[in-house]
């Protein structure tokens, strides 16, 4: 008996809902089987994306080490990840103080976390610190501290814990970095210069210590959205005002398209969408994952292909007073 044309589409749409369902099912099935007995490291798992990915690998049986700045903080992490778990599945886990701001204690911390274990399977490291404004308000001290925070304390800790893995020929190193290491956007020279920096760093990584069976993967996302999560919008989030009606056109036409690579780049990607982005890379050790809609994808792109076509519609936005201020937010 044929099937009718207009019952065609509904049945495929069902089919494909059926795969897409029983691929996530598959997904999910080997990422807890993967990271099972694994010593896990999540840098900053007092986050909303730390506590999501850290309840995601507690329920896949990994034995975590849960650092972050905030003692309080880690212990009520810690109290809800134990409370209702079943005790035959899961680890109890570790708490490290850790803050990568002290890149003196560094060194220290690092040594605390090996000692959790014995050793470290896998190191998400996820730490940020962002600040927005323009280059001539930020003191040198400023620019050192978020270089210590995003680029120093992040290094200092794989030192610490790479010797450990070489010796065992074994091991995972993941970044959970900002697309802005791979595309700069106007008053972000701190940060960018940061994100840049550590993302260098992680893939003259990769090639070192390839040889001795260590994978080394970098996640570049897009801003993370928590007005996703059930808060308040954040203030990044407001759509561009318009040109003014004095400016050229243009002017208008380039300011109206950073207008929308801007509120497309500011789209966002919530906590959990990011750690189940994590569970997925440290399951098929990809090596480079960009975490972001078409349009910053496109931007990219249009960075590499066509620079001084980017360069002219991003220094458009700065010019145009409304523009500036939305970028500042």
């Amino acid at each position: 008996m044929a099937v009718p044309s207009v019952m065609v589409l509904p049945m495929f749409v069902v089919v494909m809902a059926g795969i897409y369902y029983v691929y996530n099912e598959v997904i999910r099935f080997m990422s807890k089987s993967v990271v099972r007995n694994k010593v896990v490291v999540i840098t900053d798992a007092v986050s909303g994306m730390g506590s999501e990915c850290a309840r995601l690998l507690h329920k896949g049986g990994a034995r975590l080490v849960l650092c972050g700045p905030s003692w309080d903080k880690l212990e009520s992490l810690y109290d809800s990840l134990c409370c209702g778990s079943d005790p035959t599945q899961t680890f109890t886990p570790k708490l490290v103080l850790l803050d990568f701001s002290d890149t003196a204690g560094m060194q220290d911390s690092a040594a605390d976390v090996v000692e959790c274990y014995g050793c470290v399977d896998i190191m998400i490291c996820n730490s940020s610190m962002k600040i927005k404004a323009p280059v001539q308000n930020l003191s040198l001290e400023m620019d050192r501290n978020v270089m210590d925070m995003n680029y120093f304390g992040p290094i200092t800790l794989v030192k610490g814990v790479l010797p450990s893995m070489i010796s065992r020929r074994t091991g995972h190193f993941l970044l959970v970095n900002s697309i802005q290491g791979r595309l700069s956007v106007p008053f972000r020279t701190s940060y960018a210069a940061s994100k840049h920096a550590v993302q260098a760093f992680f893939d003259c990584l990769r090639a070192e210590v390839e040889e001795y069976g260590i994978s080394v993967s970098t996640i570049s996302h897009t801003y993370i959205n928590a007005s996703q999560n059930g808060t308040e919008p954040s203030s990044s989030s407001s759509s561009p005002s318009p040109p003014s009606s004095s400016s050229s056109i243009p002017s208008k036409i380039s300011n109206s398209l950073l207008a929308y690579l801007y509120r497309q780049l500011n789209h966002g990607v919530t906590p959990q969408d990011l750690a189940n982005e994590i569970v997925r890379t440290v399951d098929w050790k990809r090596r480079e994952v960009l975490l972001a809609h078409p349009i910053p994808q496109l931007a990219l792109c249009l960075r590499c292909l066509l620079p001084s076509a980017f360069f002219s519609v991003v220094a458009a936005g700065v010019k145009d007073g409304p523009m500036a201020e939305q970028l500042m937010k």
